[in-house]
C-alpha cells in the first residue's frame, strides 16, 4: 500500500493511501454529496480542473459501467473515504481503481472526508494537491487557477445524433462540456441533435435552420467565455432556447446580468429547488460553483426557480424571447428525474405552444 497525501492550500495535510494513477494532481477541491452516480460524476466535463471528493463513505461498489459515462473525464484528482476493491453488479466491467489508472487520474483513499467536507463548508472551496510527499513549498498550490476550461472539454467538430423514432424537431446543441444524457433526453423526444463546438458563431447556428437551440452545461467561471456570450447575445430572441447550468449562466450574462462564485457550490443529487409560480419543490441534481445574481436580472428576466437552501437563482424565464434556462440538471443521470419535464416544455416552445 503506497502512502499518499492531500495537501490543502490552507496548510493542512491529510495522509492516506494512493489510488488511481501514480502521479501528483493539483486542482480546486470540491465535494459532491451523491450516494450513487460516481461514474457520471467522474465523467462529467464540468469538473474540469477540480479534485472531486465524494462525501458518501464507500465508493466503487458497483464497479465501472462504460455505458453510464457522461463524457471524457477532465478532473484533476479523486478523494474517497473507502474504495471498494471487489465490486458486485451484473453490469460491472472492471474496478473503479482501474478506470482511474487508465484515465490518468490520481486519487487518495483512507482520508477523513467528513472532516474535509466540514473544512470546505466553513472556509470555502480551496486548492489542493494529491502527492507522494507533503509539499515544502505551497506557493504553486496557492496560485493555481482554473482558466477558461470550456475549449478543452468542448467538441472540436460538429456531430449529428438522429432522433429516436419519427423526427419531429431539429435542435442545435452548443457544447460547452455537454453531458451525453442531454443529447439522449432530446433524441428520445423525437429531436435530431446537431452538436456544435463552443466557439461556433451565431450565424452558423442560424444557417442550420434548427427549431431550437440547447445551451449545455460546462466547467469554470462563466465570465471567462466572452466570445460565447457575444454569440448568444445575437441568438437570444431569434429562436427558442433552453439552457442548462453553464448555458443558464452564459445566457444571463448575454442579457446583461452578473454571476458570482459560491462559497462551496452545489454538487450532488439531492439539491432542493422551489418553483416560484406555484411554490412546488423539486429535488435536483446539480454541479456548479457559480450562480447568477438574481438582483442583476430584474427587468431582464423572470426568476422561475430558487435554491431552497440558500435562495440563489436556479432558473430564469425570458417570456418575450422564447428562452428559459435552469441552473440544475433536469437530465440527471444518475439522480432524480423530478424536472425532466422541462425537455417537454422545450419541445412545446419549439412548437409554438409555450411562451417560456
Amino acid at each position: 500500500m503506497e502512502k499518499a497525501y492531500l495537501a490543502l492550500a490552507n496548510g493542512m495535510c491529510f495522509e492516506g493511501r494512493r489510488i488511481g494513477a501514480a502521479a501528483d494532481g493539483m486542482g480546486e477541491l470540491v465535494f459532491t454529496t451523491g450516494m450513487v452516480g460516481y461514474l457520471e460524476t467522474l465523467t462529467d466535463p464540468s469538473y474540469a480542473g477540480q479534485i472531486i471528493m465524494q462525501t458518501f463513505p464507500q465508493i466503487g461498489n458497483y464497479g465501472v459501467i462504460e455505458e453510464d459515462f457522461e463524457g471524457k473525464s477532465a478532473c484533476k484528482g479523486y478523494v474517497v473515504r473507502e474504495l471498494c476493491d471487489e465490486p458486485s453488479n451484473f453490469r460491472s466491467q472492471y474496478k473503479l481503481d482501474d478506470y482511474l489508472k487508465n484515465s490518468g487520474i490520481p486519487g487518495i483513499a483512507g482520508v477523513d472526508t467528513r472532516r474535509l467536507t466540514r473544512i470546505i463548508r466553513e472556509q470555502g472551496v480551496m486548492n489542493a494537491l494529491i502527492c507522494s510527499e507533503p509539499p515544502k513549498d505551497t506557493s504553486a498550490l496557492k496560485a493555481y487557477k482554473i482558466i477558461n476550461p470550456v475549449p478543452t472539454v468542448s467538441r472540436r467538430e460538429t456531430e449529428v445524433f438522429p432522433a429516436e423514432g419519427k423526427e419531429k424537431w431539429h435542435v442545435a446543441l452548443i457544447d460547452y462540456g455537454a453531458k451525453r444524457n442531454i443529447i439522449r433526453c432530446l433524441c428520445m423526444r423525437g429531436c435530431r441533435v446537431t452538436v456544435l463546438p463552443s466557439n461556433c458563431k451565431a450565424e452558423d447556428v442560424l444557417k442550420l435552420d434548427p427549431d431550437g437551440v440547447m445551451l449545455s452545461n460546462g466547467p469554470g467561471d462563466p465570465t471567462d467565455n466572452a466570445a460565447c456570450i457575444e454569440e448568444l447575445r445575437q441568438l437570444i430572441g431569434k429562436i427558442p432556447i433552453f439552457g442548462i447550468c453553464l448555458g443558464h449562466q452564459l445566457a444571463a450574462l448575454a442579457m446583461g446580468g452578473r454571476t458570482e462564485k459560491l462559497k462551496y457550490g452545489h454538487r450532488g443529487g439531492n439539491q432542493p429547488v422551489k418553483r416560484l409560480s406555484d411554490g412546488r419543490c423539486f429535488i435536483t441534481s446539480q454541479n456548479h460553483g457559480y450562480a447568477v445574481v438574481s438582483e442583476s436580472m430584474k427587468d431582464k428576466a423572470v426568476l422561475s426557480f430558487v435554491n431552497a437552501n440558500d435562495l440563489s437563482c436556479e432558473g430564469l424565464d425570458y417570456p418575450d424571447k422564447k428562452c428559459f434556462t435552469v441552473q440544475f440538471h433536469p437530465e440527471a443521470c444518475s439522480g432524480p428525474r423530478d424536472t425532466e419535464q422541462l425537455f417537454d416544455r422545450f419541445t412545446r416552445l419549439m412548437g409554438g405552444k409555450d411562451n417560456a
